[in-house]
């Protein structure tokens, strides 16, 4: 493993285990945040997979609605109702606290169904296809904006993963090899200089 390139002074020392201390703190606090986002993003995906099944389940009936109102009314007549049918969608983006993180999301706001044509045009297969789509539209935005969540959740684990593999597998193992090669080399240089004040004193006696 390789080690940082600096002079084994007790200075050095300091700093490097300083430097230690705090990546490893950073690692268990990156890692705990790992494990929480990997749950939420667990959770996240089930509802998703959720809204999609209902999502499917709408459109299994929505789409055979559809069919049966353009075989009553006709297509001609379907395309001029529909022309004068306008609804307001309010779409904006809102904020989700999640694992202490505020991610952005999606809101959207559906008007109320109502009648947008005369009754004397009215037929019972038109409402119904508008009233099925309006749930399928409420389905698809949901789902949207839980898709939203679980993107962002899956961009922060990797993320955060790679921070916790970069302090696991570099910075981490660096500072200890450092922390060890140092304290080594100020062993080595006491004992030289143990061994060097004895001598010179052995000396100096028989002097």
């Amino acid at each position: 493993m390789a080690r940082e390139m600096v002079a084994p002074t007790k200075s050095n020392l300091i700093r490097v285990k300083e430097r230690l201390a705090t990546a490893v703190e950073g690692y268990d606090l990156l890692n705990q945040k790992r494990e929480i986002l990997v749950m939420e993003l667990m959770r996240t995906v089930e509802r998703v997979k959720l809204l999609e099944r209902d999502l499917d389940r709408r459109m299994a009936t929505a789409y055979p609605t559809l069919k049966r109102m353009l075989v009553v009314v006709g297509r001609d007549r379907a395309d001029r109702l529909g022309r004068g049918v306008r609804y307001r969608y309010d779409l904006r983006e809102k904020r989700e606290m999640i694992a202490g993180m505020d991610l952005p999301s999606l809101e959207v706001r559906l008007p109320e169904p109502e009648l947008k044509y005369s009754p004397a045009n009215s037929f019972a297969e038109c409402d119904e296809t508008m009233l099925e789509f309006f749930e399928l539209l409420k389905l698809l935005t949901e789902t949207a904006a839980v898709r939203t969540v679980a993107w962002r959740l899956a961009r922060e684990v990797r993320k955060t993963q790679r921070r916790v593999n970069a302090l696991e597998k570099l910075v981490i193992p660096t500072a200890r090899e450092t922390k060890v090669y140092i304290e080594a080399s100020l062993e080595e240089r006491e004992r030289e200089s143990f061994f060097t004040s004895k001598l010179l004193k052995r000396k100096a006696g028989k002097g």
